[in-house]
């Protein structure tokens, strides 16, 4: 399958090992920093693509390589749903980065127009794929909680200016969100997916303690109701000294209790059913073990869009799991904006509305 990577810095590198152990023809690869290249290649542990051609401008390689079958979005986030939309609006299919966009308006029109084109969109909410998410699925499919009662998402990491100065575009409303939008979506995702996908209302709040040279918030929290009666709470933060603690999900049933912990919930710390099976001793000691907060999912979730794409079926994190995730983030910035619960769905809201909204 005929492949193009938009966007070659930070997590760039992990959709190239997606790249080549998927097997996947890599027509070209763009950014309008020359220089990110070779880092890129390096990093990832491969010289070079014999044949693959460098560009700076998307557009352009686009139409010159109608070849090309599907394109990988890795650049600043605030670019993903315009480069994503003109990818579409090609037929080309398309993984995209988190968050998918930085409005609603803008992710709605991504899930709307790859339906009427016919294409595949798929969002790198790639801890789907991590073995402990995996085993929670499974438990929550089989019923094995009984009536959810509730759970939390911890991502409680660390963040200094260093991380910020690597790219301006960090911490921006424009083009990025604070670590809700950044660090903690993923988590986020998680936990909506886990609690029953369906939430009527969000309340939460959000400050900026320790990163004055930020427009948004490095710390967040908020309670999510669920229409099944399930509560949620995300705690997210970027100012754990001294370096990254945790992200852990917890999901509690009348007849389960699980943790899965490690810094990108990786680890099953807790694993307690009313009825034990046979696999359970095994599931317990279960730690995947990874190079960086952002996991092994990338290899998994390509696998599973490139069959989809041939199968002609929807991938296991389409555009509709983006949007949710970000529709979560938002209402939260539009919570801590009004200082009131928000209903959802969410309509016509956007990162960049939050601009300078902070509690004291």
């Amino acid at each position: 399958m005929k492949y193009a990577l938009i966007g070659c810095g930070r997590i760039a590198v992990n959709h190239i090992k997606a790249v080549a152990n998927n097997n996947l023809d890599l027509i070209a690869v763009c950014d309008i920093d020359p220089s990110k290249f070779d880092t890129m290649f390096e990093k990832a542990g491969f010289g070079d693509f014999p044949g693959t051609e460098r560009c700076s401008d998307y557009s352009a390689m686009l139409d010159a390589h109608p070849e090309i079958e599907l394109v990988g979005i890795a650049t600043e986030s605030g670019e993903h749903a315009k480069i994503a939309l003109d990818c579409i609006e090609r037929g080309i299919n398309v993984i995209i980065e988190k968050p998918m966009a930085m409005s609603m308006q803008d992710a709605d029109l991504i899930v709307e127009r790859s339906h009427e084109k016919g294409v595949k969109v798929s969002v790198c909410h790639q801890n789907r794929f991590n073995l402990a998410i995996q085993k929670l699925r499974e438990a929550l499919d089989g019923g094995r909680f009984g009536t959810i009662s509730h759970g939390s998402i911890n991502v409680r990491w660390n963040r200094g200016k260093s991380y910020y100065d690597q790219a301006p575009w960090r911490g921006t409303w424009e083009q990025d969100g604070g670590t809700l939008m950044n660090q903690c979506i993923h988590g986020i995702d998680l936990l909506r997916w886990m609690l029953g996908n369906e939430v009527e209302e969000v309340y939460g709040a959000t400050r900026q303690r320790f990163h004055d040279y930020l427009e948004a918030e490095d710390v967040g929290v908020a309670v999510l109701k669920f229409k099944n009666g399930a509560v949620g709470t995300i705690e997210g933060t970027a100012n754990v000294y001294p370096k990254n603690l945790e992200e852990t999900l917890y999901v509690f049933g009348e007849t389960g209790t699980v943790k899965v912990g490690g810094t990108s919930t990786n680890n099953i710390d807790v694993w307690d059913f009313a009825e034990e099976t046979g696999a359970d001793a095994e599931t317990k000691r279960l730690h995947e073990v990874t190079s960086n907060v952002y996991g092994n999912g990338h290899i998994a979730l390509y696998a599973d869009m490139i069959d989809a794409i041939k199968n002609d079926r929807a991938p296991y994190v389409d555009a509709i799991a983006g949007r949710n995730a970000l529709e979560i983030v938002l209402a939260i910035y539009k919570s801590q904006k009004t200082d009131e619960p928000v209903k959802l769905p969410l309509q016509n809201f956007a990162s960049i509305d939050m601009a300078g909204e902070f509690g004291k």
